[in-house]
């Protein structure tokens, strides 16, 4: 034995598989002879009746039998274009030569009793080659007709059980210039097997041109013999072996991949696809071929461990699985036979940690080397033996595939013919996506990104493989960057990111507090009618002067720009005024809705220490035991009466509070968010610009005042001569009282929560609202249903329009026209409004590109000031804005999940805080929670799930 084959043997099966793949890339071969120590030999059945399918086939026969006969992505076609004088009658015949030498391209399948498919070799089978003559029409007109007559023959459906399964078409363009389009089945070809098949077919032509013999030796074994060996081989201790290495690399069975799409996942694979071809510059090949010999890889391990960073920045996973083919032709019996022998890796690695690229490339090397050595185990038994959840959207065990082939393609030379593949579109993908690369010269990689259209726009997936050339560049550049700070983002996109996506510039006022555009107004219209509660009402002179009277009493009190005043007060005319009154008087108005439980009230007055409180005399009752002074607007009016109607000198500056509002407290304790006067003065200042209310135009006041969507419809209406009505107090809650109000009061604007709407809807008459002319949604998340329901209910006139933004901003950041005919099957939350920022962020900090999802931060005038009285958090979620050059300012963290569409607009995600993976865990609700999804009115309740942090359980939360 030579000294090369005693070394062989001291390889382990790892080494030696990657000394085989070494091999590969350097000399274009799969095995060489040093390799073929280890042969074995397949011999020839002695049955003559119909033979076992192969694993493979088996596998893909009841894909189709599952799919009724339309699974038409596994149609594997080449596209040929000749120049010259082809003969076609010739290439009919060498066409029939190479089918009567393999079996496999004479077989059908047919089914045997217990379901079970078998190969029937037909004795004879005679292709036509049917010649068609686009001759006649224009160069780009036969390009087209190329493409599309390639992607139909693609997709051109077999029978399996009559066959024959594979076909052949010639396109005549001109006298010289032909196409010739040949598809199979999957089930008796595959990659390999093409360039077997046009080697022949060229060895038969050049013999019929020349008339000399060719060396083609008859096959040693046919297809059928393979698919008996493999069953026997495949069974007792090897079959035992091989499985229990990939239950180990799949102890747990990979969660999917969940790439965000654009569309959601259909019930079903339809295999529509297409395809983004890819081209590496032969610098950057170079390059990353250096890289893989600096770590003892093949450029192979180094492609992979780049697509799957690049699945996992796009997914934010770090459990990243691949699939990826294998020749399966490690016995030399193969190499020269046509069949479907391909076979299918599952490439799991692990990118958890952070860890440098080239540590990622190490991880991949191991994980290669492990699978190349127990490469033999067919996918289709590995799949039967872990029995992953059935899912038929999707394909088991991975989702996307990754393909890189550096054999030399086969030389397509003819006598008399100048011969080029082209590369067409078939119109169809087996997975969700494919990146095939080849390198058919050295250095010269080319492919293409196949993907699913009915989850990807092809934007998408071009702006995917732009990320895939960063993070290559980025690589070769240095692999010793941390997979989270490898580029994705090309120029183009950060431009777009940081410019074209963001709140336009407005050059508003900015030396203005928000009632003194509301004296303005009162200055401007001072008779008009600007309130009305019910019975009652005040002109915009009357408003002016009472509250001009309460702002100097609280001056007289104490009030001063800085200081907070509670105000306890049911809807009514003297909410109105008091607000006015303390911005009036220099201080920030802090809401207590006397609906709240004493507890929340209690919490709220301990961290406002407001000094006083206005409120009425039959709600003192519901306030709990405080400190501030209490004034009674309706009791004691008459010490507020003496003060002058006169405006009052300006104290408040654009940058002092104007209002805190305390959150919800659904993360914890409720937090007081400071919002300043230049912020709401920008918000209404562009809501005016956006939607334009005038004198003509009745807003709606339905929103508990403790919400910061009532600031707006306080306000707004109030500084542009519009007129407001107010509800009842709880009206909000009364569809059919909504229904009679904003008939009988002509009201043009009002606002929803979508779940309000939903029951505003199901009123009758709301159809009749002729005076309405938009509802604004925001609070929720707005369904695509609803607003579709809403179009078909509400009068034409009527617009739906989504607006976003936490109470720690100045009211609304972002805002959306629902424009009647959309079809989406979600609602963007929109673009950022005047003068603000919107980043949308990864875990590092980094912008996330279009389409991918991250954690959404504000950014501009809007902004809040931060917490009341709790420093800590203030400096945990209002962070310096890196991305803005001015001085001091700031950005706020969200804790929401959102992503950015092409159009620039956002589509909301969810709460970042909610996102707890739920695989392994099983909730358990209790008599109190089940009974509460169960009342009327909760049917659309939510579940929400947290982890409890004074145990390791989940809690679930119902939040009507």
């Amino acid at each position: 034995m030579s000294s090369g084959n005693k070394n062989l043997e001291k390889l382990t099966p790892k080494q030696r598989a990657l000394y085989e793949l070494l091999l590969k890339e350097k000399k274009g071969q799969l095995q060489d002879a040093t390799t073929k120590a280890v042969e074995r030999t397949i011999p020839r059945r002695e049955d003559t009746g119909p033979a076992p399918a192969s694993f493979p086939q088996q596998r893909l026969w009841v894909v189709d039998q599952l799919e009724g006969g339309r699974a038409f992505a596994y149609n594997v076609h080449i596209t040929v274009q000749f120049t010259g004088a082809l003969d076609v009658a010739l290439l009919e015949r060498c066409v029939n030569q190479v089918v009567r030498r393999h079996e496999s391209l004479r077989t059908v399948f047919a089914a045997r009793e217990d379901g079970i498919p078998v190969q029937v070799v037909l004795p004879e089978l005679r292709l036509l080659v049917p010649v068609e003559d686009v001759s006649h029409l224009s160069k780009e007109e036969q390009d087209a007709e190329v493409e599309r007559r390639t992607s139909e023959e693609s997709q051109r459906l077999f029978d399996l059980a009559r066959g024959p399964l594979l076909r052949g078409k010639v396109l005549r363009l001109g006298p010289d210039n032909h196409v010739a389009l040949v598809t199979m089945h999957h089930l008796v070809t595959d990659r390999w097997s093409l360039g077997v098949f046009v080697r022949e077919l060229m060895a038969f032509y050049a013999t019929g041109v020349t008339g000399q013999s060719h060396d083609l030796p008859e096959p040693a074994i046919q297809y059928s013999d393979f698919a008996v060996w493999q069953r026997e081989r495949m069974q007792g201790e090897r079959l035992r072996t091989e499985l229990e290495f990939w239950k180990q690399h799949l102890r747990t069975l990979p969660a999917p991949l969940e790439l965000p799409t654009d569309r959601p996942r259909p019930p079903e694979q339809t295999y529509r696809g297409s395809r983004q071809f890819v081209t590496l510059p032969v610098a950057l090949t170079r390059a990353l071929k250096e890289i893989s010999q600096q770590e003892g890889a093949t450029l192979f391990m180094t492609l992979l461990a780049t697509f799957q960073t690049l699945m996992h920045r796009h997914s934010r996973q770090s459990d990243i699985t691949v699939g990826s083919p294998i020749a399966g032709r490690n016995v030399p019996e193969l190499e020269t036979l046509i069949g479907f022998f391909v076979n299918t890796l599952v490439l799991r690695n692990d990118l958890g940690g952070n860890p440098t690229f080239r540590e990622l490339l190490r991880r991949a090397k191991e994980v290669c080397m492990a699978a190349y050595a127990h490469q033999e185990l067919p996918f289709e038994k590995l799949v039967e033996e872990l029995q992953p959840p059935r899912d038929l959207s999707r394909h088991p065990l991975f989702q996307v595939m990754f393909s890189f082939q550096n054999t030399p393609r086969q030389d397509l030379s003819m006598p008399g013919l100048q011969s080029t593949y082209l590369l067409v579109d078939p119109g169809s993908a087996k997975f969700d996506l494919l990146l095939e690369l080849r390198e058919d010269r050295p250095d010269e990689i080319f492919g293409w990104l196949e993907y699913n259209t009915d989850l990807f726009d092809v934007a998408t997936i071009q702006r995917m493989r732009g990320h895939f050339y960063s993070l290559l560049g980025a690589v070769a550049e240095n692999p010793d960057t941390r997979l989270s700070e490898l580029p994705l983002l090309t120029q183009e996109e950060q431009l777009q990111l940081r410019s074209d996506f963001q709140g336009q510039q407005d050059d508003f006022p900015r030396d203005v507090c928000l009632h003194s555009l509301i004296e303005a107004q009162a200055r401007r219209t001072p008779d008009a009618e600007a309130l009305r509660f019910e019975d009652s009402a005040l002109s915009y002179a009357q408003l002016d002067s009472r509250s001009n009277q309460l702002a100097w009493h609280l001056r007289s009190l104490g009030a001063r720009p800085g200081s907070l005043v509670g105000v306890c007060l049911e809807r009514s005319l003297d909410l109105v005024v008091a607000l006015l009154a303390v911005l009036k008087s220099g201080a920030a108005y802090v809401p207590l809705d006397p609906a709240y439980p004493r507890e929340r009230l209690a919490g709220m007055l301990e961290d406002a220490d407001a000094p006083v409180l206005l409120t009425h005399e039959h709600l003192k009752s519901v306030l709990p035991q405080h400190d501030s002074r209490v004034l009674c607007l309706d009791s004691q009016w008459d010490d507020v009466a003496v003060h002058s109607r006169d405006s009052l000198p300006l104290l408040a500056g654009p940058d002092a509070p104007a209002y805190v509002i305390f959150t919800s407290g659904s993360t914890g304790r409720p937090k007081g968010a400071i919002n300043c006067h230049s912020g709401i003065v920008n918000r209404l200042l562009w809501m005016q610009q956006q939607y334009g209310l005038s004198p003509d135009d009745t807003v709606l006041q339905k929103t508990p005042f403790s919400f910061d969507v009532s600031v707006w419809e306080f306000f707004w209406p109030l500084m542009t001569g519009a007129r407001l009505v107010l509800a009842k107090p709880g009206g909000h809650q009364d569809p059919a009282y909504l229904v009679r109000l904003i008939s009988e009061q002509r009201v043009s604007t009002l606002h929803f929560v979508p779940s309000m709407l939903r029951a505003f809807l199901e009123e009758p008459g709301v159809e009749k609202l002729s005076g309405l002319r938009r509802v604004v949604c925001s609070g929720e998340a707005l369904p695509a249903e609803l607003v579709r329901r809403a179009h078909a209910l509400l009068p034409a006139s009527a617009e739906v329009h989504n607006l976003y933004g936490p109470t720690e901003a100045a009211v609304d950041v972002s805002f959306w026209h629902c424009a009647r005919g959309d079809s989406r099957h979600f609602v963007p939350i929109g673009r950022p409004v005047s003068n603000t920022q919107l980043h949308v962020l990864d875990s590092t900090g980094l912008p996330t590109p279009v389409g991918v999802p991250g954690e959404l931060f504000i950014g501009g005038v809007q902004v809040g000031l931060g917490y009341l009285s709790r420093p800590a958090l203030t400096a945990e979620r209002f962070l310096p804005d890196a991305f803005s050059a001015i001085p001091g300012a700031r950005l706020y963290r969200t804790g929401d999940v959102a992503r950015w569409l092409p159009d620039g607009s956002l589509e909301y995600l969810g709460r970042a805080d909610f996102q707890v993976k739920l695989r392994g865990f099983r909730i358990e609700l209790g008599e109190i929670e089940a009974a509460l999804l169960a009342a009327p009115g909760v049917s659309d309740a939510v579940v929400v799930l947290r982890e409890d942090a004074s145990a390791p359980r989940l809690v679930a939360y119902l939040v009507a």
